[in-house]
């Protein structure tokens, strides 16, 4: 027996397991993110904070581990096997060529067969399990929000069952913490995909059909997602955001979200927001709506609240006073392709027009 092959092939055996183990470890740190910050959750489809995603990334990590070990298995007894038949004897040559004893080739060849089998066999019993979990949400959700896809924005039309208290915002939805939201989706144009990927899977809107799915976020903080189905030209700054808020914050949003924007101390005095409202309603209340005012224009997102929202052009640009003027002065710099227009506006009216907009809270 060559001792030295032997014990060069067991290292190598050794190395193979221990980066198995290592990768088995941080996956499965990954996948419990108690490390991570609780407010911001970016696109990353490894983690999950809500009910719809715990099953399915338990999966994940699950079909990751067992394909790990397949080919753990599979390599090591290839080393094995090979190692074995270079130090075996040979059983004769017929000239110059030798000819290896009958082996046991084909009974593990069944042994193998019939593992495979069973393993396939338990992933599609799980997967069918975890489908069942996920369809529907453990208790009657708390409201409906319907979500609109725009080239290339998102509307949402929240809807608790009281016409009165139902009202239209875009692009950052907020939930409460613990309770599941039913969410009905269409599209304005072509096939979108809503995905916010800590908290639930992707779901298309189709032109002419509504399809459902729910959401639920078991902690506060900020869910980024995204759209997934390419839709044109700005299909990459598709973004969107879901907040996840404590009921009770959540119940006051919605009950401001119902209210016209506060206007702060600008408004008493013929003031440089009350001149941007006069710009507003000349260069963008055909498109634009605000709570409050006559502008109740339905081709693009609605304005009501705008500072509270942390983004712009869905969720493209941080929500300020730079990116806020260049969106005004020049969307197509920063969307090229979306359907704003470059509107011709004087410094003074852009100065008040964005005064305006920076007091929608």
């Amino acid at each position: 027996m060559d001792t030295k092959r032997l014990a060069r092939g067991l290292e190598r055996g050794l190395r193979v397991g221990a980066a198995i183990g290592l990768a088995i470890l941080a996956l499965a740190a990954v996948a419990r993110g108690e490390d991570e910050p609780v407010l911001s959750r970016g696109l990353s489809y490894m983690t999950a904070f809500g009910p719809k995603n715990y099953s399915v990334v338990s999966l994940l990590y699950g079909s990751i581990v067992l394909s790990l070990a397949v080919v753990a298995i599979i390599g090591i007894m290839v080393l094995v096997g090979s190692l074995l038949r270079r130090m075996r004897p040979r059983s004769g040559q017929v000239g110059d060529v030798p000819i290896d004893r009958p082996g046991r080739g084909l009974s593990l060849i069944y042994v193998g067969t019939t593992l495979t089998f069973f393993v396939l066999l338990g992933l599609t019993i799980w997967d069918f399990a975890v489908l069942a979990d996920v369809a529907g949400p453990p208790r009657k959700p708390a409201f409906t929000i319907t979500v609109v896809g725009h080239q290339w924005w998102w509307e949402y039309r929240y809807d608790d069952g009281d016409v009165s208290r139902n009202f239209t915002t875009a692009n950052e939805a907020h939930i409460p913490v613990g309770q599941p939201v039913r969410i009905e989706l269409l599209t304005a144009d072509v096939i979108h995909s809503f995905w916010v990927p800590a908290l639930s899977g992707k779901t298309d809107t189709i032109p002419g059909q509504q399809n459902r799915t729910w959401i639920q976020a078991d902690k506060p903080g900020f869910y980024r997602g995204s759209c997934t189905e390419y839709c044109g030209q700005q299909h990459a700054h598709m973004g969107l955001m879901v907040v996840a808020d404590p009921p009770d914050q959540f119940r006051a949003w919605w009950d401001r979200q119902l209210q016209p924007p506060a206007f702060g101390d600008a408004q008493p005095q013929a003031s440089a927001a009350e001149r941007g409202e006069q710009v507003f309603m000349r260069r963008c209340a055909v498109c634009h709506t605000v709570r409050g005012t006559q502008a109740q224009g339905r081709v693009g997102p609605d304005l009501s609240h705008l500072m509270e929202r942390h983004g712009i052009a869905a969720e493209s640009v941080p929500n300020n006073i730079g990116y806020l003027s260049a969106w005004i002065s020049d969307p197509q710099r920063i969307k090229p392709g979306n359907l704003m227009p470059t509107i011709d506006v004087t410094p003074a009216e852009l100065t008040s027009l964005r005064s305006f907009l920076q007091a929608l809270r």
